[in-house]
């Protein structure tokens, strides 16, 4: 009669046996998977084997990012095109649109500044517009482009934006000169840089600024900073053009459709800030600031001239307030 000993032999040959079967089946799965043919009693050693796996595991990661990319049939609501600059990966990469691999010992590929999707640089003009920032790569708040920092922070607009307004209108609406009073420079700078070390938690309370003059001098610079302006550069044109027509009627639906030209976290950012500058007119009997004057503060700040020539430029200076001041005085028919 066989002993325990002998059997629990036998067993411990048997599970060897069933694992290296099962771990040449994975091989011969994953070189048909790599169009690798392996023939023979012979197989790859441990060496070769290795790196093989880790090659296959990384296709496949990039294939499931590809097939993510381009199936997305449901587009994010604030669309962003991928901030893609040169870059120079260290070890083997493969690209994650067409999962082939990055050759070359420097600037092999292209890296999203803003969300770290690696691809080949003839691949980046495929790569759908489905970019979603990640916030370690989103190192500031001022400076950075608006669609980028409310997708990073999942809002529906900048930080910024929000919390001056919402200070503003809780203690400085009937404020005397309000925007048109400048805050003391160091003081706006101070609370620009708060904002890019401690995001939605910076404090910009009367304890840390009496003076409300500075918390509208840090939401026009932040507004200037834009990489592009609320009024984005392609649709620039059209509210120029139509600031310049005279007839009301077709003045107004000019400008909705011009308002459909801007990308979708501009439009809200806009309207959001058009209905507070209504509010702020509302109160010129204190502030004295109406809708032509707040035109002339807003105008060079929200609409900013593409690459034009200097004389185009200097005949649209006198039509940026006037599109500012249109979109607040129709702000509850616009928007």
């Amino acid at each position: 009669m066989p002993s325990r000993e002998s059997y629990e032999v036998r067993k411990g040959e048997k599970s060897l046996v069933h694992k290296a079967k099962q771990e040449a089946n994975q091989q011969d799965i994953l070189a048909a998977a790599l169009g690798m043919r392996i023939s023979g009693p012979q197989k790859p050693p441990a060496t070769i084997w290795q790196p093989l796996k880790l090659f296959a595991y990384s296709q496949l990661t990039s294939l499931v990012r590809k097939a993510a990319l381009k199936d997305n049939s449901l587009p994010p609501k604030y669309e962003k095109v991928h901030n893609f600059k040169v870059h120079t990966f260290r070890g083997p990469h493969w690209c994650e649109y067409c999962a082939n691999f990055m050759w070359g010992l420097t600037a092999q590929g292209v890296k999203c500044a803003d969300c770290g999707l690696n691809v080949h640089k003839q691949c980046s003009t495929m790569v759908p517009c489905n970019c979603v920032p990640d916030l370690k790569h989103v190192k500031k708040v001022y400076s950075c482009e608006l669609t980028t920092l409310v997708k990073a922070h999942n809002t529906k607009r900048p930080m910024v934006v929000d919390m001056c307004i919402q200070e503003i209108e809780s203690r400085g609406l009937k404020s005397e000169g309000l925007y048109r009073i400048s805050g003391f420079s160091d003081s706006v700078e101070d609370v620009k840089s708060t904002f890019d070390r401690d995001g939605e938690k910076t404090d910009i309370s009367a304890n840390a600024y009496e003076d409300i003059n500075i918390i509208t001098g840090a939401l026009k610079l932040y507004l200037r900073d834009l990489p592009i302006p609320v009024i984005s550069y392609d649709a620039y044109p059209r509210f120029i053009e139509t600031a310049k027509l005279e007839d009301p009627e077709k003045r107004l639906k000019a400008f909705r459709e011009a308002l459909e030209l801007l990308p979708a976290a501009h439009s809200e950012t806009l309207r959001y800030l058009m209905a507070h500058l209504k509010r702020v007119t509302l109160n010129e009997k204190d502030n004295l600031m109406n809708a032509e004057n707040l035109g002339i503060i807003f105008g060079p700040t929200l609409l900013r001239a593409p690459n034009l020539d200097a004389m185009t430029a200097l005949n649209d200076i006198r039509y940026q307030p006037q599109v500012v001041e249109f979109l607040i005085k129709n702000e509850d028919i616009l928007f």
